[in-house]
Parts: structure tokens; sequence; C-alpha cells
């Protein structure tokens, strides 16, 4: 039996068309595999972080709801009470409604009636449920973007793993998250420790407009816009400060929380700041495309070595975050795994 060179070549390229249809389905299955992973721990950081802040409560209200308490602060430290009990018990369907029934009782919460510790640690948990609370709907969006695609869904290429579903909890600037402070601007900031192959970091250089003689350096990234996730927002800025194009999949993080209240412009601005990392081969920055007051503000721009770093501080150009010589060995570390890191505050 003999087959002509047309039978051969459809042959060839039916054959062809199947493996290729096989590579496409073992990797689109691995990166679904790879999502619902990251969704899964998602969610089991969220979730950790709301048992904290329900634990913070908990304190709150034995703190408020002593004996010699007024009646209104012991009926708030009852609630405060209820509410930290039912979110600890409640399922995951039923968790958001009573979540935001925390939130609102807390936001109602003078914090001049609580200790500076507890206001700090109040602080705190509710900025990492913020975070994780984005975080997780992040990992969310990207599995269902692929999971509900037609192709992946004739194939069954997710299998029989439930769908992740989106926590949807009001993001309240509170008193304790404001930490008391009257400020003109509250803002939340998506950073990028961003390493090349030698682990010397990229900063830049800049100065308040108003204070042109005091110069000072910092990392890639700025203000997370209306609808903008964190990660997007990271790629974003990479890209309007450097022209650097970033795959958002390659960001670790975020891993590190800052909190700095400072004066620019002539506002005082509250800035939440959440740092990614991420490994690229060294380049030479061009950016793309700078605000006016970026243009008037960024002088400069240098891979830096952990002696790097401490030269500037010495020289009186701090270097921010601050100890970022010390705190690179972490985000060296986290970019050389696939295993998410948990955020911790830095300075």
């Amino acid at each position: 039996m003999t087959f002509s060179a047309t039978t051969i070549l459809v042959l060839a390229l039916v054959a062809a068309l199947i493996i290729s249809l096989g590579v496409w389905a073992y990797t689109t299955a691995n990166r679904l595999d790879r999502l619902h992973v990251r969704s899964d721990q998602a969610r089991l950081a969220l979730d950790a972080a709301l048992d904290r802040r329900a634990v913070v409560a908990r304190a709150v209200a034995t703190n408020i709801g002593r004996p010699q308490a007024d009646p209104e602060l012991y009926d708030q430290a009852r609630r405060l009470t209820t509410l930290a009990d039912r979110v600890e018990r409640a399922n995951w369907r039923e968790r958001e409604t009573v979540e935001n029934q925390l939130a609102a009782a807390l936001s109602a919460i003078d914090i001049a009636d609580l200790p500076p510790q507890l206001v700090a640690e109040l602080a705190d948990a509710e900025a990492r449920v913020l975070i994780a609370r984005r975080f997780h709907n992040d990992a969310v969006r990207d599995t269902l973007a692929l999971r509900t695609r037609r192709s992946v869904r004739l194939l069954h290429l997710g299998g029989t793993a439930p769908l992740p579903t989106y926590f949807e909890i009001a993001e309240r600037v509170t008193p304790a998250a404001s930490t008391g402070l009257e400020v003109n601007t509250v803002r939340t900031s998506a950073r990028i420790v961003l390493l090349d192959e030698n682990d010397r970091v990229l900063l830049l250089r800049g100065h308040d407009p108003q204070v042109p003689d005091v110069p000072f350096w910092f990392t890639i990234g700025g203000g997370v816009e209306p609808g903008e996730s964190l990660r997007t927002a990271a790629i974003r800025e990479l890209h309007e400060e450097t022209g650097y194009r970033a795959d958002p999949a390659q960001l670790r993080g975020p891993f590190w929380r800052r909190v700095a209240v400072f004066p620019f412009n002539g506002e005082l601005i509250r800035s939440e700041e959440l740092f990614f990392a991420l490994r690229v081969r060294t380049f030479t920055p061009e950016p793309a495309n700078l605000t006016f007051l970026e243009r008037r503000c960024i002088t400069g721009n240098k891979w830096c070595t952990p002696a790097d770093i401490v030269d500037l501080d010495r020289m009186g150009e701090t270097v921010y975050p601050y100890h970022l010589d010390q705190l690179l060995p972490e985000a060296i570390a986290a970019v050389a795994t696939d295993i998410e890191p948990e955020v911790r505050s830095i300075r």
C-alpha cells in the first residue's frame, strides 16, 4: 500500500495539529493547576487575616468593656465580642456579611479610648485584611479568566475543581487605619524591588518639588488607580518609570507592607505601600510616560548593591524603605521561589 505525497502531507498536518492541541491542552491544564493553587493559598491567607482581626476585635472589646466603662462603650464591647465569635464560626458564604458587620462596628470605635499599642495592632490587622482580600480577588480573577474560556470548558481542562469565588467586603478607612492623623491624601501604592542578575536593585533619585536641594532614593512604583489591582498598578508604574514591560505573573508578593506619612509638594500624604519583587536582566531605564510632576521630581536612577545603599545614606541621601540594604535578601529569596511569601511590615 502506497501513499501519495498529498496524503502524506495531509497526515503530517493532522498529526502536527493533534500534537499542537495536546501541547496546548497540557500547558493550559498545568497553568490552571497553578492558578488554583494560588487561589487556594490566597484564600488561606485571607482566612488567617480575618481570624487575626477577630482576635484583635475581641481585645478591643475587653479593653473598652471594663466595669467602669460607660453604657455606650459597654454595648459596643458586647457587640464586638458577639461579632468576633460569629465570624469565627461562619462558613465562607456567610462570612462576607458578618465581616462587614464587624468592620462597621470597629469603625465606630473611638481610638482615643484605646492604648497606643492596641491602636497599632488594630491598624495592622485591618491593613492585613485589606491586602489579603485584594490578593485573593486578584487570584480569583486570573483563575476565572482562564477557567471560563469556551475551549477550556469544552475540553474540561479545569477538571472537577470548584470555581473560586470573590470575597467582597467594604474597604473602610477607619480612625485606627489612619492612625488619627489629619492628612490631605490617603493612597495605596504598589512598588517593585527590581533586581538584576547580580542582585542589584534599581533605585530612582528624586526630591520634593518644594525642597529641591534634599534628594532621596526610592524603589519603582506609585499610586494604585481606581479599579486597578496591585499587580496591574505595579506593572504600569514599572513601564512608565523605566520603559520595561513585564508579565504580572512574574511578580512575587506582595511581601512587604510599609505605612508612611510624609509631606510632599505642600500636602501631607499617608501612603500604604505594598512591595513586590521581580528579577530582570540589567537594562538602561528609559521612562515611557512620566507625569509632569514626576518629570520635575525624578532626577536619576542607579542599579545599587547593598554597599551602594549604605554609601547613599552616609552621604545624606536617604533611601526608602529604610535599611533596604539589610532587607534585600528577603526580596532575593522571594524571586527564587514560586511560593507566595507572607506579607510583613517594614519601615
